[in-house]
């Protein structure tokens, strides 16, 4: 299953580079393109990944410490030709037994000879060079490891809500800052548009200055307005380059990249769509905010849980292995036995009443995330509340500054014609200009209004 993910990585990174390529170096993106090119680069949702992934491991090595453990080990003895001396055979032999017991078993104990001066002679036994090998398997439970693994199932569902709030968040933010973008071109398109216009005044009022029907004042003021309107259009153009900064740092897209949109204004700008969201009712269960607070809770459960395992045994068993070998050429004692098995049971009796009060702190952190729990959860509801009320207001305005924007076109293009015509005065130009550009910027303000609290309340309702 790894290496077919990773197949498929390679094989959407190398199609993507291809499409690079054939566009000379250019991303052009939709919001649907640009959204899943930040899953798949943007590294805060990277790293969120690593964390699903880290708390998985974390999961994995909690159950592996209530599994069997096994190790093997081999040692190495060499006492450089010691002999363990029990002096002379007359004054040992009433000390040294007959026999020994190991186990059940009685094992006889013969002194080698000493020949004639057999009274005399000293007694020793070699100590010869030996190895041991040993194979150990051991295991230890308690109530302790069987709460951890709950804890470390909760700690990777926490882990999984995170990063899907980070995709919801990063895909927000892309959208956010992608519709910017577009509202930017538009404004710069209307101030070009603007522009145009009054150049042609400016040009009409020069001429009429130089054949007498008009006063240089007047083209002066034209002339201002023309200037005015260059400072806006490059101001504008400065903070779309921004912009454009902003969205490929949200893609994690090389900072040399560039960056072409493909989706227009009016098919994000969804009225029909943005206005059923606030008839959808709220369920709180998709929000993701909620199900960590869910989390939390119940990991405050098991630390309460775990608090009380520390009056639990500890219950633990092993089994070993050793195989003894002398390497000289006699056969020296050896002890050692083969097999051997064990199991033991402890348990805590009195710790000085310190387990009670740790239970006691748990119970109490249990009852303060209950009450931030509740407190949070009526706070996402007045928040749901208030985001529709927003949305509601948004859309309105939008409609209100849509409507004014088209009659102030109107205005000035009609003022436009009458000065020209003599019928109209600078100052009504001028007027109707001002009003112009004032309504464009209310309605670029309406409709970043709208998308913003669209995307707020997508946020809250986990779409």
């Amino acid at each position: 299953m790894k290496f077919k993910n990773i197949f498929l990585a390679l094989l959407l990174s190398g199609m993507a580079s291809f499409a690079l390529a054939q566009n000379g170096g250019k991303l052009r993106l939709s919001l649907e393109d640009a959204q899943q090119y930040a899953l798949e680069h943007n590294y805060a949702l990277l790293n969120a990944s690593l964390d699903v992934q880290k708390a998985e491991a974390t999961k994995w090595q909690s159950i592996a410490s209530m599994l069997p453990q096994v190790k093997a080990g081999f040692d190495y003895q060499n006492m450089c030709g010691y002999e363990m001396n029990f002096g002379s055979r007359g004054s040992m032999s009433s000390m040294i037994p007959d026999s020994i017991q190991i186990g059940s078993m009685w094992i006889p104990i013969t002194l080698p000879s000493m020949g004639d001066d057999e009274s005399s002679a000293s007694t020793g036994i070699p100590m010869n060079p030996s190895g041991n090998f040993s194979v150990t398997a051991s295991i230890a439970f308690t109530g302790a490891q069987l709460v951890g693994v709950s804890l470390s199932n909760i700690a990777l569902e926490m882990a999984n809500i995170s990063h899907r709030q980070s995709v919801q968040s990063t895909k927000a933010n892309v959208k956010s800052v992608y519709t910017s973008i577009l509202v930017m071109e538009q404004t710069i398109a209307i101030l070009n548009s603007s522009l145009s216009n009054m150049q042609q005044l400016y040009q009409t009022t020069l001429a009429s200055v130089q054949a007498g029907a008009a006063e240089q004042i007047s083209a002066d003021k034209f002339a201002i307005q023309v200037a005015s309107l260059r400072n806006s259009i490059n101001s504008t153009q400065r903070t779309l380059k921004v912009l454009y900064n902003s969205l490929i740092l949200q893609l994690g897209a090389d900072v040399n990249s560039e960056v072409e949109l493909t989706t227009s204004i009016e098919s994000l700008l969804n009225v029909d769509k943005a206005a059923n969201l606030t008839m959808g009712g709220f369920n709180i269960e998709d929000n993701f905010t909620y199900q960590l607070l869910n989390q939390s809770e119940k990991l405050a459960e098991k630390q309460l849980t775990m608090a009380w395992m520390d009056f639990t045994p500890v219950v633990s068993a092993y089994y070993q292995y050793s195989a003894k070998t002398y390497f000289g050429k006699d056969e020296g004692f050896n002890m050692t036995p083969p097999n051997m098995i064990g199991a033991s049971l402890s348990l805590p009796l009195f710790q000085s009443g310190s387990r009670m009060a740790k239970v006691k702190s748990a119970k109490i952190d249990l009852q303060e995330n209950r009450n931030s729990k509740q407190q949070a959860e009526d706070g996402l509801r007045v928040q749901y509340n208030q985001l529709c009320f927003e949305l509601t207001s948004a859309l309105e305005s939008y409609q209100i500054q849509k409507d004014n924007l088209d009659v102030t076109q109107r205005v000035f293009t009609n003022t436009s014609e009458k000065f020209k015509y003599g019928h109209a005065s600078n100052l009504e130009v001028t007027t109707a200009n001002s009003d112009i550009l004032t309504a464009q910027s209310n309605y670029i303000q309406a409709v970043m209004s709208v998308i913003n609290a669209q995307v707020a309340l997508e946020n809250l309702l986990g779409i």
